[in-house]
């Protein structure tokens, strides 16, 4: 194969143990390119041809055609995912609008999700503006994700962790993203991708070294709120998610 393969991933925390192998393996290298984008923009390339395979929300899977899941990693939880949350400085009952994050659609559509089955909530939803945590008070809530909701976590009195509700009212863990494709690639290559992406999580003590982050314990995020693989117990609760979102 001339050309490379491209692939994209989001340049968060999460992904650096994902990346650690993938960056390091020469002969991957050799045969494509790694590009880094909000994880919303990221079915938008992919369903317009400009890359070859994602780290991608999976609630844009149903908007392109082809989609499937190319390796056995991902971005999951089994509870409290700590990065993934509703921020207000009242209780969730006194909530009456939240503004939604822009950058990850899975987080949207769960968000919204929780809100009518899980909180029983008719609130106004909101799309959130570049600095919309400033407007985070009173009777407004937001949903936060990534590495600014790490950064967040002591700012405000109430914080309603996302993958921890999912898991109170389905029993099942949640899938974020995983690495998703609609083509075929080379069986070779997706065989030393998938291999390439445990390789970090042997190495979480390096990762952590290398990302100096004074607002959460990194250690804890990796080993303990997110889970790397695709089980077939999470991809249980992808189905579910999946099919409530379809609804």
């Amino acid at each position: 194969m001339d050309a490379k393969i491209k692939v994209a991933a989001v340049s968060y925390l999460n992904t650096k143990p994902l990346l650690y192998g993938i960056e390091k393996d020469e002969t991957l290298a050799g045969q494509m390119e790694l590009l880094l984008d909000y994880p919303s923009n990221l079915a938008k390339s992919l369903q317009q041809g400009t890359i070859d395979m994602a780290l991608m929300p999976v609630a844009a899977m149903p908007f392109v055609p082809g989609a499937r899941i190319v390796s056995d990693y991902g971005i999951a939880s089994d509870g409290n995912v700590a990065s993934v949350c509703i921020f207000s400085q009242v209780p969730i009952e006194r909530v009456e609008s939240v503004y939604l994050d822009y950058q990850s659609r899975s987080s949207v559509r769960l968000a919204k999700l929780l809100l009518e089955k899980y909180w029983n909530k008719n609130v106004v939803l909101r799309p959130a503006p570049e600095n919309y945590i400033e407007y985070i008070n009173d009777t407004t809530a937001g949903v936060i994700i990534g590495d600014r909701a790490l950064q967040q976590r002591t700012n405000f009195e109430y914080v309603y962790d996302l993958a921890e509700a999912w898991e109170k009212l389905t029993g099942h863990p949640f899938i974020f993203a995983a690495w998703i494709a609609n083509k075929d690639l080379p069986a070779d290559f997706l065989a030393a991708f998938n291999k390439a992406n445990a390789i970090g999580l042997n190495h979480i003590d390096e990762i952590v070294a290398a990302h100096p982050f004074p607002y959460y314990d990194l250690k804890e995020y990796y080993t303990e709120n997110i889970k790397y693989e695709l089980t077939p117990e999470r991809k249980k609760g992808l189905e579910q998610f999946l099919e409530m979102i379809a609804e």
